[in-house]
Formats: structure tokens, C-alpha cells, sequence
């Protein structure tokens, strides 16, 4: 079945996870992306933890497969000035291009937007950064712990009073920045439809933490203030917390006061409705904690499986808090088709996350796993009419890598 994409030639300078991962989605809707490498590969290549595999069996690197799965590796040496060039070549018949490297190594390379656009006008120029493209923090590297969760103010709302910032996990802030991007490029590519135009489209990853936490942020534009962190049995509501079962936690997330009394009943502390310490909002947010340990007490008596029911009964709204192994065995994420097998040529098939939308009558599909470093190097190059002597030359230099 036809993608979305299946006309759209992306050319992707990028590599860790931001820009990457946009690409990878591009090329489950079936657009042909071709991922500029270094020599020496993309950095995010066996960095992250790998799978417990049962002994003897090929290991692969599924995080790097994850953001480049579909996709064909071009491998060359952007430090010399006809690696460049040869770049720069292919983007006059590209459809977009999407790069995260900083705007002052791009313009000494020759791809730089204005330099890229100059060749072929219809190019949508997609930019990913830490901080922008002007001003004096443009070329200032980041990662997402530096500028989304640090600067893009995300870790300050997050943990428990008084405690230090916590850590968070990798990539955490560069996927939803990769979904930005990948907003920009498909409106891009509408516009160009109508106008025969490309632009450029750009995204920051402080800019998209600050969408993250858009609802504290909108507040702050206007009286400046942090807000509270709230401990856990400081919550303003015993509703709208968190508790400890017997074998793990539940989140509660309710504003429906009226379902107060429906609760009290459900955990078996019907009592608790008419004291008079509890009995209305108000007295409730003034007794909350006295509240908040008396129901530790009540919660942790049985499993997150054995509230199910009764909780269900009351109409609020609440969830188990899963670990991964619960998330990946979890029916319902089944059900929605979050998860898909990839077939890897040593280490035999393998379970993947889907891109985390899906669309009706042109479905997304995963197109094989990452490709090896400059994989499709001679591939790519004859498809695109450069000249068998200049690729020689090219590989006789070091310039051009892969196969």
C-alpha cells in the first residue's frame, strides 16, 4: 500500500536522536531518506544499553534502529571540502533536508539554509537546535538534558520539595522535539504543494520544553512566579495523587469533588465521607495530609490488580504506574499497534515501537532496520547520477566511506 511520502526524497544530516528521529517516522509514511554519516559512523551507535539476549545470539543496536529504521546510510567526510560539495550535490534533487548540526559548522561545510536553498528553491530546510539559529547561544552545543530539561526549566518543576533535580532518561526531550520538527516539515511540504516554494522550518529543543510545560509556562509570562513543588502528601487533593499498593503504585487524577463519597466507599472507609476534618473541599485541602497517610494505610493492604474493580466503580480517573516490562506486555498498547517486529539480518526479528500516530488509509510501516555505516555509499551515488571516476576518486581520498 502506498505511503504517505512515497514521493519525498529527504537527505538527513543529523545524528543522536532529535533530528533522527523525524527522519525515521518520514521514512515509515515511505519517503526515501538518505542519512549523511561521518566515517566513523553516527555517535548514537552502540551507546545506549543493548537487550539481554540469551547467550550466543548476534547482538544489534536497537536504540540507534529505533531512529533510523527505513532509512539508507551515505557515509562521508563532511571536514573536506568536496565531501561538502558532493552533499551539496544531492540536495539540489532533495525534497527536504533535515540537519541538527550546529548553524556555524553547517555554513562552513556549504549547507547551511540559505546556502542549500540557493541551489534548489524547492527545498524544505528543516533545523533542529538547542537554543535557535541567532543569537549569541546559536552555536552553543546542547543535549536535551541541557536544554530542554535544564534550561527549557522542565527539571525544576519535577521531583519533591527541597530535593535535587532528578535524572531523567535518554532522549526524553529529543522525541517530542523530532515531532515539532516533523509538524514543520509536512506544513512545509503542504505549502510547497501550492506555492512550488520551499522554506525553512525550525525547531529548538528549549523551545519545545517550554511547550511541555506550556500550561506552568503561560502563568509564569505573566506574574514571573515559580510555582510550588508539592510533596506527595501535600497533594491538594487525596484524589488527585499518588498511592503504594502492595506490589507497586497507582496514580489518581480526579477534579470531580463530587465523587468524593463514591471513593470513601470504594476503599472501604465510608466513614471517612461525613469527618468533618474531610467532609468538603475545603476541609479536605486543610487536612490533606492527616488524609493523605490515612489512606497509605488502607492502599497498600492490597494490589494495584485487586483495586482495579473497585476503583473502577467510582468513575474517577486513575492508572497503575507501570514499569517497562509492564508497558511492553501491556494488551492494550497491543491493541493500539504501538509496537511492530523488524527483521535485522543476524540477529533474526525483533519488537519496535511504531511512530506513536497512524493514518487511515495511507498506514505507516516500518521499512527495515538502521542501516550499516555508508551502507548504500555506491547505491545512493549512482542513483543520483555523480560520476563513477569522481566517487573513486572520492574513495581513493578518504572522503567517501561504506559500500
Amino acid at each position: 500500500m502506498a505511503g504517505a511520502l512515497d514521493d519525498i526524497s529527504v537527505l538527513e544530516i543529523a545524528n543522536w536522536v532529535a533530528g533522527p528521529s523525524a527522519g525515521a517516522i518520514m521514512a515509515d509514511m515511505g519517503a526515501d531518506v538518505i542519512k549523511v554519516e561521518p566515517l566513523a559512523g553516527d555517535s548514537m551507535r552502540g551507546l545506549l544499553r543493548q537487550p539481554e539476549l540469551p547467550e550466543g545470539a548476534p547482538r544489534t543496536d536497537v536504540p540507534f534502529h529505533l531512529d533510523n529504521r527505513g532509512k539508507r546510510s551515505l557515509a562521508v567526510d563532511l571536514g573536506d571540502p568536496r565531501g561538502g560539495e558532493l552533499v551539496r550535490d544531492l540536495a539540489r534533487t532533495a525534497d527536504v533536508v533535515i540537519t541538527n548540526l550546529l548553524p556555524r559548522r553547517l555554513e562552513r561545510y556549504g549547507l547551511g539554509a540559505e546556502q542549500l536553498r540557493e541551489v534548489n528553491p524547492r527545498l524544505v530546510y528543516a533545523l533542529v537546535t538547542g537554543y535557535g539559529s541567532t543569537g549569541e547561544d546559536a552555536d552553543r552545543i546542547a543535549f536535551d538534558l541541557t536544554a530542554f530539561f535544564g534550561r527549557g526549566a522542565v527539571m525544576s518543576l519535577i521531583g519533591e520539595p527541597g530535593e535535587p533535580p532528578p535524572a531523567f532518561r535518554p532522549g526524553q526531550g529529543d522525541h517530542p522535539t523530532g515531532l515539532a520538527l516533523l509538524s514543520g516539515i509536512l506544513a512545509a511540504l503542504r505549502v510547497r504543494d501550492r506555492t512550488g516554494e520551499g522554506q525553512v522550518v525550525e525547531t529548538a529543543l528549549m523551545r519545545t520544553a517550554a511547550w511541555t510545560i506550556g500550561c506552568d509556562v503561560a502563568v509564569a509570562l505573566v506574574d514571573g512566579q515559580q510555582p510550588n513543588k508539592r510533596a506527595r502528601d501535600d497533594a491538594f487533593s487525596p484524589m488527585n495523587t499518588r498511592f503504594r499498593c502492595a506490589d507497586g503504585w497507582i496514580n489518581l487524577s480526579t477534579f470531580n469533588q463530587g465523587l468524593w463519597s463514591r471513593f470513601c466507599d470504594a476503599v472501604e472507609r465510608p466513614e471517612l465521607a461525613d469527618d468533618e476534618r474531610f467532609a468538603t473541599p475545603q476541609a479536605r485541602f486543610r487536612n490533606n495530609r492527616e488524609l493523605i497517610h490515612l489512606l497509605d494505610e488502607v492502599f497498600v493492604t492490597r494490589t494495584v490488580a485487586e483495586w482495579t474493580a473497585p476503583l473502577d466503580s467510582t468513575g474517577i480517573i486513575w492508572g497503575p504506574v507501570a514499569e517497562l516490562p509492564d508497558l511492553v506486555a501491556d494488551p492494550q498498547a497491543e491493541e493500539m499497534g504501538m509496537w511492530v517486529e523488524v527483521e535485522h539480518p543476524e540477529a533474526g526479528r525483533f519488537r519496535t515501537m511504531a511512530a506513536p500516530f497512524t493514518l487511515s488509509d495511507t498506514p505507516l510501516e516500518v521499512r527495515g532496520v538502521g542501516p550499516e555505516i555508508g551502507e548504500h555509499t555506491q547505491q545512493v551515488l549512482a542513483e543520483r547520477g555523480i560520476d563513477a571516476d569522481r566517487v573513486a576518486a572520492l574513495r581513493d581520498a578518504g572522503v567517501l566511506g561504506g559500500s
